[in-house]
C-alpha cells in the first residue's frame, strides 16, 4: 500500500511465511526484521518511514520477479530505498546506471548523492569524472549552486584537470559573483585553497586594488604572501607552503619516445598512468630528444644500419609530425640540450668515428650552425643546461 508520504508493507496471512522468505532472501534489512524476535516479525502491516512508496513497490516486485525497471527520474529514490533496505544487488545495478549517466551538468549532484548514501564506488567514479571534466563542470548551474564546504573540497584537490592555477581562481570568482552578497564574506577562507603564488604577478597586482580583496584582512595577508614569492625569488625555498605546490595537471607531462619501438608514451602525474599518444614515422635508436615551444624534437639517431642527420618535430596537440631541416652531420649517441631558446646537438658518432663537433639549432631562423667543438670526442653523452650555460 503506497500513499504519497508513507509506504506500508502488507504481508497477507495466507502467504505470510512465503512472503517473509522471499523478502528476507534479497534483503538483509528484511532478514533481520523477520527472523529476529522483533515486533514487525509478527505484524501483517509494517509502516516504512522515509521510503519512497514507488521505490518500495518496485523493490518488492524485484524480490518476487527479479525484474527491475530503471528510469532517470526515479533512479535516486530507488537507490536510496535499496541502501536503506540493504539490497546489495539493486544497489550495484543502480550505481552502474548512474555511472553511465554522468555528465558535466549532473556529476556534482551524483557525487553528493553517492556520498550521502555511502555508495563509495559511485562516489569515487563521480569524483574522478568531476576532476577530469572540471572545465566543463564549472560552466553548469550545479557548480554555481554548490555550498561553501563543497567548493572548498574541490579547491583543495590536487587532481583537478586544469591548464593552470588561474583557471581555478577564475572559477572561484565566478561562483562568488553568482551570489556575491552572501559569498564575499567567505572569500578569505576560500582563498586559502587557491595557490595564489602560482598566479601571474600582474593578476595579483590587480587583485590588490580590488575592493573585494582590499577590505578583507585575510585576503590581504594571502596576497602579500603571493607577492613576496614573486618579488623575492631567492627566498622561495623559505616561502614554501601548500599554496606553492602546483596541481598535478599543471606540471607538464613526461614522454617516452622510441628506442626499439615506434611508440610515443606519455606519463600523466594526475592519473598516475602511462598512455600511448602517438607513433614515430619509423624505428630509430640512439637519437636525441628535446622540447621547444611545447613540441618534441627527435634529432639524429640510427635505424639499425645507417646513422641519420634527420630532425623531426612532434606536436602533442595535433599529433602531427613535421620534418625539420637536417643537421650538417649525421649523428647517433649524441647529447641534446635546450639553452635559452636554441637547441644544441653535442658529439655522438657518425657511423665511422666519435665526434667532438657541436651544432646549434636556431628556432627563429630554422637552421643549424656549427659552434665551438669540444676538446674531446664523446658519444652516448649526457648534456644539460645549468645557470645559463
Amino acid at each position: 500500500n503506497c500513499e504519497s508520504d508513507r509506504a506500508d508493507l502488507i504481508v497477507k496471512s495466507n502467504h505470510a511465511s512465503q512472503s517473509l522468505l522471499v523478502l528476507s532472501a534479497v534483503s538483509d534489512y528484511f532478514a533481520a526484521m523477520f527472523t529476529n524476535d522483533v515486533r514487525e516479525a509478527k505484524q501483517e502491516e509494517i509502516k516504512m518511514e522515509g521510503v519512497d512508496p514507488g521505490a518500495l513497490r518496485a523493490l518488492v516486485h524485484f524480490a518476487y520477479t527479479g525484474v527491475l525497471e530503471l528510469k532517470e527520474e526515479t533512479i535516486e529514490s530507488l537507490l536510496a530505498a535499496a541502501c536503506l533496505l540493504q539490497l546489495s544487488q539493486v544497489i550495484q545495478v543502480c550505481c552502474n546506471f548512474l555511472m553511465k549517466q554522468l555528465h558535466p551538468s549532473n556529476c556534482l549532484g551524483i557525487r553528493s548523492f553517492a556520498d550521502a548514501q555511502g555508495c563509495m564506488d559511485l562516489l569515487n567514479v563521480a569524483h574522478n569524472y568531476t576532476m577530469e571534466h572540471f572545465l566543463e563542470v564549472i560552466q553548469n548551474q550545479e557548480f554555481l549552486l554548490l555550498p561553501t564546504m563543497e567548493i572548498i573540497k574541490l579547491l583543495a584537490s590536487d587532481d583537478i584537470n586544469v591548464p593552470d592555477e588561474e583557471t581555478i581562481f577564475q572559477a572561484l570568482m565566478m561562483w562568488v559573483r553568482h551570489d556575491v552578497q552572501h559569498r564575499q564574506q567567505d572569500l578569505g577562507v576560500l582563498l586559502v585553497y587557491i595557490r595564489l603564488p602560482l598566479l601571474p604577478p600582474q593578476l595579483l597586482a590587480d587583485l590588490e586594488n580590488n575592493k573585494m580583496f582590499s577590505e578583507d584582512l585575510e585576503c590581504q595577508k594571502l596576497l602579500m604572501e603571493a607577492m613576496k614569492y614573486h618579488l623575492l625569488p631567492e627566498r622561495r625555498p623559505m616561502l614554501q607552503s601548500p599554496r606553492t605546490k602546483p596541481r598535478k595537471s599543471t606540471v607538464g607531462s613526461l614522454y617516452a619516445v622510441g628506442q626499439g619501438s615506434t611508440a610515443i608514451e606519455k606519463y600523466d602525474l594526475r592519473t598516475n598512468r602511462w598512455i600511448q599518444v602517438g607513433s614515430m614515422n619509423g624505428r630509430r635508436l640512439q637519437f636525441g630528444v628535446a622540447v621547444i615551444d611545447n613540441k618534441l624534437y627527435v634529432v639524429g639517431g640510427r635505424d639499425g644500419l645507417k646513422t641519420s642527420n634527420m630532425v623531426e618535430c612532434y606536436n602533442p596537440i595535433t599529433k602531427v609530425w613535421s620534418t625539420m631541416p637536417p643537421m650538417s652531420t649525421h649523428r647517433h649517441g649524441l647529447g641534446i640540450a635546450v639553452l635559452e631558446g636554441p637547441m644544441y646537438a653535442v658529439g655522438g658518432h657518425d657511423g665511422w668515428s666519435y665526434l667532438n663537433t657541436v651544432e646549434r639549432w636556431d628556432p627563429q631562423a630554422r637552421q643549424w650552425n656549427y659552434v665551438a667543438s669540444m676538446s674531446t670526442p664523446r658519444s652516448t653523452v649526457g648534456v644539460t643546461a645549468l645557470n645559463g650555460k
